[in-house]
């Protein structure tokens, strides 16, 4: 009877111990549940690091930045004592007017035309000179031919005194014809001199050789001294000898010992950035400009050529030796200070500011010229760039300038 039990006890026993395959061990909705909640905290987890680092950024202080300019330079640049602006400048200018006033019928110039000293450039209106010029002849032939007949008679009454045939009186009075005969030769001579002046005075000629460079007037325009009239023109052309072009540059009063006469330049035109002109220091004007504290400097030009033309933009380096051929054919590089370089992931970059942020260029590098360095590709002469790059300025930071 104990043994049954005992029997029966182990079978119950193990029985309950079995698994029942039969059922799930996780419940799928349960799963589903446990699933979204995960996806949404992950979700509000991202959001709320972009709203963090989005907020942190905006009120983040923005960089306070120098700007440098990207520009062209050559060798000389780098070893020159001072540099400065100017413009050419023609020495020798004229604004050729007329002497006197009338209507302009005649104009044999334009622009560019080259014209030598003397030269009839332009012509007024002139009858009415004509016919002062010929009733003046027509006044002295009358008074040489008044002449003839008042010396004769003077000289008759004179052998009839002799003889006693006529009185002194009589002399006196032919002398005195004769004498103011020949004095109305002498105004009819002054008339007629006057009255060429007059003729001369409506040509316009050139007062030297030079170019034309402007040309004021036209022709059925009423020209005059100083344009005396209201609706006259004063200068009909404007005249330079291009022999005398030179720049004309102001140097800062604190900079001018750095300067002395004669000492050698390399002038290069804003129109011809590639091309030098070898210069020298022609004159220091000795005055100064009290409003803006400089000194006007004057550089002569050794050689040019036709594409030099006054009022062209320069800019001037004065050289401690002497400009050889090196140099004047040499073309500039371009350059900016090496304090506008940054290595970003083992890259060479500048940064350029845009829209308040910086902006990372990648550049290549080529020689350097003393605290500037060469640029082969990248940037263009004239860009603005971000000076003293430091470790806070990166790409799409914050900046601003000071």
């Amino acid at each position: 009877m104990y043994g049954e039990n005992l029997m029966e006890t182990k079978n119950a026993d193990l029985s309950s111990l079995r698994i029942d395959r039969t059922k799930k061990s996780v419940n799928p909705e349960q799963k589903q549940k446990v699933i979204k909640t995960i996806i949404w905290f992950v979700t509000v987890v991202v959001v709320v690091l972009l709203i963090y680092f989005g907020f942190k950024n905006i009120t983040a202080p923005a960089v306070e930045v120098t700007l440098t300019t990207a520009t062209l330079q050559s060798s000389a640049q780098s070893s020159a004592v001072l540099t400065a602006s100017g413009y050419v400048v023609a020495q020798r200018k004229a604004a050729v007017a007329s002497k006197g006033m009338g209507r302009l019928v005649y104009l044999g110039v334009v622009e560019g035309d080259k014209v030598a000293a003397d030269q009839v450039i332009a012509r007024l209106e002139d009858n009415d000179i004509k016919a002062q010029l010929a009733q003046a002849q027509a006044n002295l032939k009358l008074n040489q031919a008044e002449l003839k007949d008042a010396e004769n008679n003077y000289n008759r009454q004179k052998t009839l005194l002799a003889s006693g045939a006529t009185s002194q009186m009589e002399v006196d009075a032919a002398e005195s014809r004769y004498n103011r005969v020949i004095a109305s030769i002498d105004v009819a001579k002054a008339q007629v001199l006057a009255a060429e002046v007059s003729m001369e005075n409506t040509l316009i000629r050139a007062p030297f050789n030079g170019t034309v460079l402007t040309k004021n007037a036209d022709v059925g325009e009423v020209v005059a001294p100083l344009g005396a009239g209201a609706n006259a023109k004063a200068a009909v052309v404007t005249i330079a000898d291009m022999n005398s072009l030179q720049v004309e540059a102001d140097v800062s009063e604190s900079n001018i010992e750095k300067i002395l006469p004669n000492q050698d330049c390399q002038i290069s035109l804003d129109a011809y950035p590639g091309h030098n002109y070898a210069g020298y220091v022609s004159k220091i004007v000795p005055t100064a400009d009290r409003g803006k504290a400089t000194v006007m400097v004057k550089i002569g030009f050794k050689e040019y050529d036709s594409r030099v033309l006054p009022e062209m933009s320069a800019k001037v380096l004065f050289l401690r030796e002497a400009m050889n051929e090196k140099l004047k054919k040499e073309v500039p590089s371009l350059v900016i200070p090496k304090t506008a370089l940054a290595n970003r992931g083992g890259q060479v970059v500048t940064f350029r500011l845009q829209d308040d942020k910086a902006l990372q260029v990648p550049v290549i590098t080529g020689k350097e010229f003393g605290a500037y360095i060469e640029i082969t590709s990248g940037l263009e002469n004239g860009s603005q760039i971000i000076d003293n790059v430091t470790d806070e300025i990166k790409n799409g930071a914050k900046v601003k300038t000071k």
